[in-house]
């Protein structure tokens, strides 16, 4: 099935960064430049300036590597998920949930990994066939509150956003996550155009990850 190598896919990931630039030329350079460090997960953003294109540059150039997965951010609605998904877009992530985008990704067999704060949220998601749930703003929740989700929902998959870096990854995992999202942490270097420095802060997020996973 489709959806499960996806998930499958994701969870192999371990870490997906999320990706946010001015423009689509600068978002493709900025995910290169994470993969070449090893972190194999991208969520390209719909706040990029025709996002749409940097996706599809990116699921072709990568389109023979299993290891890497390139999914869409930022996904507000429906119509978002759609191109999204035309584009190649192997998951579809949202900053909260929304049932017509977890339809259309349901229709498509594509992981909706839409954000939510509380046990409510989580159970809506749940309900609509999401097989893992964004934790946003992971900052605001912190590894705690896996812990306490997953008492009640011992079948949700998590994936923090927010708030995740080199010092508090493990703590992460520890309380239960399947996989972890890393933006600015991850991506700050960009900022000066040293994507050098991008590759290197994403070495030191693959060998985490290698060392958290034994």
């Amino acid at each position: 099935m489709k959806k499960v190598e996806l998930l499958n896919r994701i969870k192999a990931a371990g870490v997906i960064a999320v990706i946010r630039e001015d423009s689509a030329e600068k978002a493709v350079k900025l995910a290169d430049a994470v993969i070449a460090g090893g972190v194999t997960g991208i969520e390209l953003t719909f706040t990029v300036p025709h996002a749409d294109q940097a996706i599809t540059e990116l699921t072709e150039k990568y389109a023979g590597d299993d290891n890497v997965i390139i999914g869409a951010g930022t996904v507000l609605d429906a119509v978002t998920a759609r191109i999204a998904i035309i584009d190649g877009a192997e998951f579809i992530v949202s900053p909260s949930f929304n049932p017509e985008v977890a339809k259309v990704c349901n229709l498509y067999s594509i992981p909706y990994t839409p954000g939510c704060l509380t046990p409510t949220e989580i159970q809506h998601a749940l309900e609509a066939g999401v097989d893992l749930v964004k934790l946003f703003p992971g900052s605001v929740a912190g590894p705690g509150m896996v812990k306490a989700v997953l008492a009640p929902f011992p079948n949700a998959s998590i994936m923090p956003t927010g708030g995740v870096s080199l010092d508090n990854m493990a703590d992460w995992f520890k309380a239960g996550v399947t996989v972890v999202g890393a933006g600015s942490n991850l991506t700050a270097a960009a900022k000066t155009g040293d994507f050098a420095g991008v590759t290197a802060t994403a070495k030191q997020y693959a060998a985490k990850l290698k060392a958290i996973r034994g």
